[in-house]
């Protein structure tokens, strides 16, 4: 039997406390640090503190109410810092407020361009594009399938013509630009991009976001053209060419919104929409490219819906899961490749027609969630957009929503003020753990494309929507003004705007109009080479950006890659 030693024993325990005070100290030097990185930066020239007149501090930690947690660091950390629970950049808003944006485009180029006018004269920062049908499909407005949509339930595009009109006094070197368009992306994409060359704006120094996810579509939208192997080699185009041609434009936004507007519930939007993102790193390094060179273009678009709390806690969970898998998984060293940016709107779905008025007080909620859960970039719905396209007056309650938030509430001067919360932790720990869970899931079916293949994104979607609508029939959920407090339903008197047949004539002869005055054998001759690119498995975005400044239409375009990579037919899921 060993003899005891005092002395070593003591020695031991002293080095354990040592390394104990060391871990207890971690978070108060890290602090610390980080105030010193924060002090560095601008900020916005506003008041930091309460209507009671008390100072503010930027972040508060577990040191603020004396908690010393060595967990923190690697659960939490720093806004700006890796695993960026706590928000994408190091000052939030303290230096720049959201981007507030407005999803909008009806009828033609002209009228959607006196809008944007409009909007920016309210105070707007940022244009998101709305298209029509026809443009999100890669039809040209003369186009049979176009009849009776053209302009309906968004802006008509066909043309790098087209295109000029919408930003015409616009200027692009200012304005940040959101394009919602998925299957026709690349087009509507050299569309802008010959556009801004157009105004003498500097491609590189270009900012602005193409949705680009054709994933989702495949799962909820249902906005494609071509198969899933073509269109994500259509990605890999974008990506390579943009890291050297526009290197500070946002390729793609990476899009639960549609996901959740479909019936996903908050952690399969959040899951799936992540598994989309990692297949599209996957498909750039496939590509050999070094995934620093293009990750830290993505960007992610949530959907922003009623349930106060889980909405915050997927902001949180998404910006750690996309850190650490970044880093571990794909190797990423820069953190601007760990650094997941987002864009959310709030839940058309969630708008009701039955006492629309409600909507303002749903949107006001959902966009408080928004922030705080650190969005860099937000649409507000507007009260009629159940009814049809909104009208002026319900667009400006919207974006003063927006505006209320930042400059009324307080809410723009704590960064990630809810952090601590035993709540919000605990359901941002869930989410995450989830959210792995569906990974591994989505892994044994052979990842997302084969899950789109066979299924089962589609499956999963129509049977969470079904459980929700049975929750509603049945009155386990209540809708306010739906299945409870429906006393003045019968109310309802809201002025909508309306697109007549009109819109549709006038667009067919614009289009008339550019086939007779543009080069006709130049055109060809572009689609001629655009094809042939396909065919050789080359990068399309030269020869495409040669066909747009030929002004080739959209729907030539279209049908040009068509011929070659076929178009995508569903599978049967029930």
């Amino acid at each position: 039997m060993s003899k005891r030693n005092p002395e070593a024993e003591g020695k031991g325990l002293s080095a354990e406390l040592d390394r104990l005070k060391a871990e207890m100290e971690r978070p108060r030097r890290e602090r610390a640090a980080w105030l010193g990185r924060y002090k560095a930066t601008p900020k916005r020239d506003a008041l930091f503190s309460t209507l009671s007149g008390r100072e503010l501090a930027p972040l508060y930690t577990p040191q603020d109410v004396g908690i010393h947690d060595a967990s923190y660091s690697e659960k939490l950390g720093f806004p700006g810092e890796y695993p960026f629970t706590r928000g994408p950049y190091t000052t939030m808003y303290r230096t720049r407020l959201w981007t507030m944006r407005q999803f909008s485009g009806y009828g033609t180029a002209e009228e959607t361009n006196e809008r944007y006018k409009y909007l920016l004269d309210q105070g707007q920062t940022g244009l998101s594009v709305a298209f029509d049908f026809p443009t999100l499909m890669g039809y040209d407005s003369d186009d049979p399938h176009s009849e009776g949509e053209v302009g309906v339930c968004g802006v008509a595009i066909s043309s790098l013509a087209d295109m000029e009109t919408l930003f015409d006094g616009i200027p692009l070197k200012d304005v940040s630009v959101s394009m919602t368009i998925n299957g026709p992306a690349m087009m509507l994409y050299s569309f802008l991009l010959a556009t801004a060359e157009k105004q003498g704006v500097d491609l590189r120094q270009f900012r602005g976001t193409i949705q680009n996810d054709i994933l989702k579509e495949y799962m909820a939208q249902h906005a494609w053209i071509f198969p899933p192997e073509p269109a994500l080699k259509i990605i890999a185009d974008i990506f390579e060419w943009s890291s050297t041609g526009a290197p500070k434009f946002n390729t793609i936004s990476i899009s639960g919104y549609h996901i959740r507007e479909a019936g996903a519930t908050a952690v399969q939007e959040l899951a799936y929409t992540l598994k989309n993102g990692f297949t599209y790193v996957e498909k750039g390094m496939e590509r050999g490219l070094d995934v620093d060179e293009f990750a830290p273009r993505l960007s992610f678009f949530w959907d922003v819906h009623n349930d106060f709390f889980e909405e915050v806690a997927k902001f949180r969970a998404a910006r750690r899961i996309w850190a650490r898998h970044l880093r571990e998984k794909y190797g990423a060293r820069s953190p601007e490749s760990w650094r997941l940016r987002t864009h959310a709107q709030t839940a058309g779905v969630s708008l009701m027609a039955q006492q629309p008025e409600n909507n303002i007080a749903r949107v006001a909620y959902q966009g408080l969630a928004a922030v705080l859960g650190g969005t860099q970039s937000l649409h507000t719905n507007a009260l009629d957009e159940t009814l049809a396209l909104p009208t002026e007056k319900a667009v400006r309650i919207a974006l003063r929503t927006q505006q209320i938030l930042a400059y009324e509430t307080g809410v723009a001067n704590v960064i990630d003020p809810l952090a601590g919360s035993y709540y919000v932790e605990w359901l941002t720990d869930r989410m995450e753990d989830d959210a792995e869970a569906i990974f591994a899931e989505i892994d044994g079916l052979g990842g997302a494309v084969a899950g789109i293949e066979e299924g089962y994104f589609q499956r999963q979607i129509a049977l969470s929507a079904e459980r929700f609508q049975q929750e509603v029939e049945s009155n386990q959920r209540i809708i306010v003004g739906i299945n409870e407090f429906t006393g003045g339903n019968e109310e309802v008197d809201v002025d909508t705007l309306k697109i007549g047949p009109e819109i549709e004539e006038k667009q067919r002869a614009r289009l008339a109009d550019l086939r007779a005055r543009r080069d006709a054998n130049a055109v060809e001759r572009a689609l001629e080479r655009l094809a042939e690119a396909a065919e050789n498995d080359e990068n399309l975005m030269g020869p495409m950006l040669d066909a747009v400044r030929a002004y080739a239409t959209l729907g030539e375009l279209r049908y040009a890659l068509e011929r070659v990579y076929g178009r995508f037919r569903e599978p049967v899921i029930f």
